[in-house]
């Protein structure tokens, strides 16, 4: 009986040694599954406007044709020629340019078409904490993806867990958080992660 016990000693012991070493070094390999979106659901034109984001406005009347570009100022308004100033703060491009259309025809222009794009957004921001060379929040411009963003923070601190970055989106209200190999995506081994508004990422430290 005795002899037997000694036998099971020997056997638990390495276990009850090794199993943290385990769990450190499962860490090592993260490898989560592709379960996350590789296209953005995004339409630039949809966004929400606010101060600073800039905007290419042309219109066409007859045989003639006004360009301009603007940079909303600190109240989200731009002022155009013959209508005035004009609220795009919270409203889309295509809502500002519809208002602009409606209010050059009211008057001003004969059936003027109009084009107004965005050419730059400097209002719309993500966040990102945990282990970068430099958190808080980070300018959303269209198409930037999770490794751009990593980037743009200065990169991994030695202790990143790389390969499973937290992103918590909120699109349509419903909350969703994906776990990301972004390792490996800089690596070409993995689909890119294309960011949104709002989102927030965090980097989680590792192990060891």
């Amino acid at each position: 009986m005795r002899q037997n016990l000694l036998v099971l000693a020997t056997l638990v012991v390495p276990l009850v040694v090794w199993g943290p070493a385990l769990g450190v070094l499962a860490s090592c390999h993260d490898d989560p599954p592709v379960i996350y979106p590789t296209t953005a659901p995004l339409d630039v034109n949809k966004l929400a406007l606010g101060p600073g984001d800039k905007l290419n406005l042309t219109v066409f009347y007859g045989s003639h044709s006004i360009q301009a570009a603007y940079t909303l100022d600190n109240t989200g308004q731009i002022s155009v020629q013959y209508i005035g100033s004009v609220d795009a703060s919270g409203k889309t491009a295509e809502q500002v340019r519809d208002e602009i259309q409606q209010r050059l025809a009211d008057g001003y222009l004969n059936d003027p078409i109009v084009s107004l794009t965005i050419s730059e957004i400097n209002s719309l921001t993500l966040s990102i904490s945990g282990m970068v060379a430099k958190t808080g929040a980070v300018k959303f411009t269209p198409g930037i993806t999770i490794t751009e963003v990593i980037a743009r923070s200065g990169g991994f601190t030695p202790m990143a867990r790389k390969n499973m970055v937290r992103v918590t989106r909120v699109l349509n209200g419903v909350k969703e958080t994906y776990k990301l190999p972004v390792e490996k995506m800089a690596e070409g081994e993995r689909p890119n992660f294309p960011m949104l508004p709002g989102d927030e990422v965090f980097v989680p430290e590792r192990a060891w």
